[in-house]
Formats: structure tokens, C-alpha cells, sequence
């Protein structure tokens, strides 16, 4: 796996293990898949829902796009694979 990917699955692991429980909240889920498999426009839009700022959403833009060319279809899978048995894991 490319550092990109590796970059995303520690910050999710991160996450995952700043609680004591482990317990993600569906948003953050869904926004974590919506950045690996969405398109910008709608990783965009999804940010907008929290922070309507233009550098916010700049920002949003840009580490998108950084992933998208960084990242193949199948880093992206991998990662979406690996984070859905974080989520699922019983020790979690």
C-alpha cells in the first residue's frame, strides 16, 4: 500500500482507539468511506454540512484530490476493507 493509504488508515486507526470503547459514530464512518470512494464534488458537499468555509472546503478539495491521485481503486479498497473489520471487530 502507497503512504497515502497507510496515512488514511492510521488516522482512522487513531480514531478508533481514542476511545475507550472504540465506538465510531456512523457520521465519521460514512464520511471516512465517502473520502476514499466518493468523488470530490461530493466529499465536498459533505464537508460543506459541518464547515462552509471557503479554505475549509479548499482544504477538503485539495486532500481529496491528493488521495484520488495518490491512492489506486484498489488501495482504496483495501483500506475501505480493513476499516469495516476494524468497526466490526468484537474487541472494539
Amino acid at each position: 500500500m502507497k503512504p497515502a493509504g497507510a496515512l488514511v488508515l492510521l488516522w482512522a486507526a487513531s480514531l478508533l482507539l481514542s476511545g475507550r470503547d472504540c465506538k465510531i459514530c456512523s457520521a465519521v464512518s460514512d464520511d471516512v468511506t465517502l473520502f476514499l470512494t466518493g468523488t470530490t464534488e461530493e466529499y465536498v458537499q459533505e464537508v460543506a454540512q459541518y464547515r462552509n468555509e471557503s479554505i475549509i472546503l479548499e482544504n477538503a478539495k485539495s486532500l481529496k484530490e491528493c488521495i484520488d491521485g495518490k491512492m489506486t481503486a484498489d488501495d482504496k479498497t483495501n483500506a475501505v476493507n480493513v476499516l469495516d473489520k476494524i468497526y466490526a471487530s468484537p474487541l472494539c
